[in-house]
Order: C-alpha cells, then sequence, then structure tokens
C-alpha cells in the first residue's frame, strides 16, 4: 500500500493531539486505497485507550481548521491511523462523525473527501449565526449584571493570546469557548449547541483558500472584538453590541 510522506516525530500542529504507537495496530485494514495522498505531519503526545475516538475526532476538527486536511483531498482511515498509531477502525469512527457534521464525505473504497466550500456558504452561516445570537445577547445585555460578564473578561483576553500565537486551531478552540460561555448565560442548551455547531462550521477551510485565509492580524483583531463586546455588555450599550457582534460574524469569514 503506497503512502505519502511523513513527518518527522517532532513536528508540532493539530495532529499533536496524538501519537503514533500510543495504541497497537490490530491488524491490516482493507477497503481504501491510498495512492496519491497528500503527506501528513506525525502526531506527538499519547492516545489514552480510554477515549481515542474522541481525541482523534479533536485532532481531526483542529487538522481541517489549521489546513492539514485540505479542500477537495481523499483522505484514507488506513493512512490517518498510522499517522495517530492506531488502527483505522477509530479513525474511520471519527471521520463519520465529521461525515454526519458536513466537514467531509464518504468517497466509496477510498476514504473520506474534505468537503469543498466558499464565500457564498460562509456568508450565509454568518447571516445565519447574527438572527441567532444578536437577539440574544442584546437580552442578555438587558438581564445580566455587570459582574456576570465580568468574569468571562479571563476567557477574552485568552482568545487574544491564542491569536497572538498564529495558530488557527488554538484560536479556533477559544474563540468557540467565550462564544458558548456568553450564551450559556442564557440557560438555553438547544440554544448553545446550534449556535456552537455553526459556529464550527464557519471555522472550516474555503476551497483554494486555506482556513478562510486568514492570517495572524485577522485573528488578533477578532479576537479583540471579544474585549470590546464584554465592555459594551457590561455598559448595557445595546447599539454597540448589535454592531459589535454584527460585525464580529461579518468579519470571521
Amino acid at each position: 500500500m503506497k503512502q505519502g510522506a511523513q513527518g518527522s516525530a517532532g513536528t508540532e500542529g493539530p495532529w499533536s493531539a496524538v501519537q503514533a504507537g500510543a495504541v497497537g495496530a490490530e491488524g491490516a485494514v482493507r477497503g481504501e486505497h491510498t495512492h496519491g495522498e497528500p503527506a501528513l505531519p506525525r502526531p506527538r503526545p499519547l492516545v489514552q485507550r480510554s477515549s481515542v475516538r474522541g481525541q482523534i475526532v479533536d485532532a481531526l476538527r483542529a487538522a481541517l481548521v489549521a489546513g492539514d486536511l485540505r479542500p477537495g483531498e481523499v483522505y484514507s482511515a488506513p493512512v490517518l491511523g498510522e499517522r495517530f498509531g492506531v488502527s483505522a477502525t477509530p479513525v474511520r469512527e471519527a471521520m463519520q462523525q465529521l461525515a454526519i457534521e458536513g466537514a467531509v464525505e464518504v468517497v466509496p473504497n477510498r476514504g473520506f473527501r474534505v468537503v469543498e466550500r466558499g464565500a457564498r456558504e460562509l456568508a450565509e452561516l454568518a447571516e445565519v449565526r447574527s438572527l441567532i445570537e444578536v437577539p440574544v445577547m442584546l437580552r442578555l445585555a438587558r438581564a445580566v449584571p455587570a459582574e456576570r460578564w465580568a468574569e468571562l473578561r479571563p476567557l477574552a483576553e485568552a482568545t487574544v493570546r491564542a491569536a497572538s500565537s498564529g495558530c488557527r486551531a488554538t484560536y479556533a478552540e477559544s474563540d468557540r469557548v467565550f462564544h458558548r460561555a456568553v450564551l450559556s448565560l442564557s440557560g438555553n442548551e438547544q440554544l448553545v449547541q446550534i449556535a456552537e455547531d455553526l459556529h464550527r462550521r464557519a471555522q472550516w477551510p474555503l476551497a483554494g483558500g486555506g482556513p478562510s485565509g486568514r492570517g495572524r492580524a485577522d485573528l488578533v483583531a477578532d479576537a479583540h472584538e471579544h474585549t470590546a463586546l464584554l465592555d459594551a455588555l457590561i455598559a448595557r450599550d445595546l447599539d454597540v453590541v448589535r454592531v459589535l457582534v454584527g460585525e464580529h460574524f461579518t468579519g470571521a469569514g
């Protein structure tokens, strides 16, 4: 079985959630051809046996945001399993989860293709997020006391640090944590779950342009909007909250 060239064991990046050799292989897995697949960096840290699938889902999501899983490319579970040091089974299960989320699609007898998406889809996601979250944040701005908003300051500052690192996957996670914390104040778990799903989808890469084509400066500017939003929420300045949230979703693309 032909495979792409692998990176060194010391490669950093989203694949660092797992480490080759941590879990023993379960024998050869058939049915997916690996010819011509792009090379992927080898992961570093240890996979815990009790949560292999979950860790691989997280690592694949991070790799997707970082652009290591490229739109239009087909990846097979056996080859990805070798990168992670696990059998193809948990990788295939993890990729099936991404297929349910709409990030990849099944290619019979080959593996999974990363979905190609354009600017129009990203704009539509931004519009839907705005329709959902702006009214909620305006309601929360009227009802939540200033001290509760102040408690979220460390999360907003964490997004700035993550953005400054330049790692899109690290920033994506901290960004979701902040938004989830804000919306959780609504007490509506269904709302939080739907908003987070839309948020995650908005972070997937665009076809031909990397992960939304965003550089460090864009990430830092986006992160600083979190602190500005908190200031407006504490001040109960509804007009500023409305503008900031709307521009935040538009700029996230």
